[in-house]
Parts: structure tokens; C-alpha cells; sequence
């Protein structure tokens, strides 16, 4: 239970500070929010718990695939905030837009 929380301890920090920088310097937040950070972290804690490297770089792979239908939020959520749309309608349409492009990737994988 102890390592649970020193991931979470050690994964909010990151997340906590990615925030902070932004608040600051918007292009230096951007920069550290767009570090794959989730990612090695997850890759890190799957190693240590299972040692297994096609599990891993199963993990990996996988990533790289959910990677590519979250990347039209970051075109949709600036468009919307400079036309005038509020925050949380343009977070929540972009929210939607992705999970709808998952959806979309989860299907055509299915068929390849």
C-alpha cells in the first residue's frame, strides 16, 4: 500500500508542477505537459512490478496508437477559446472529440 502511494505522491508532484510552470512561462508549461510524463512513469511502475519486456513493450506500442486520436483536442480547444467559447464547453468539447477518435481507433483496430 506504501508503493501506491509513493507512485501517486511521486506522479501528482509532476502534474503539480507542469501546472505551476504554467502559470508562470505558458510556453515552458507547455512544453513540460507535452513530455510524455504519464507515459515513462507508467512504463517505469509496469517494470517494476512485472519485469516483463513484452508486456512492455506491448504497453508501449499501445500508447503510441492512443497518442495519435488525442492530438486534434489540442486544435479544437485553442479554436474554440479564441472564438469565444467558454472554458469548460472547450474542454468538454475537445474531451469529447478524443474520446470519440479512441472509439474510432479502438474499431479500426479491430479490423486490422
Amino acid at each position: 500500500m506504501v508503493y501506491l502511494f509513493i507512485k501517486a505522491a511521486i506522479s501528482g508532484v509532476l502534474i503539480a508542477a507542469a501546472s505551476e510552470v504554467a502559470r508562470r512561462h505558458a510556453g515552458f508549461g507547455a512544453l513540460i505537459a507535452s513530455l510524455p510524463l504519464v507515459s515513462i512513469l507508467g512504463m517505469i511502475w509496469l517494470w517494476r512490478d512485472t519485469q516483463d519486456p513484452v508486456r512492455l513493450a506491448d504497453h508501449a506500442a499501445a500508447t503510441l496508437w492512443y497518442v495519435v486520436p488525442s492530438l486534434p483536442m489540442f486544435v479544437l480547444i485553442p479554436l474554440l477559446l479564441r472564438a469565444g467559447v467558454s472554458f469548460w464547453i472547450a474542454l468538454g468539447a475537445g474531451m469529447l472529440l478524443t474520446v470519440g477518435l479512441y472509439g474510432l481507433t479502438i474499431w479500426m483496430m479491430g479490423r486490422a
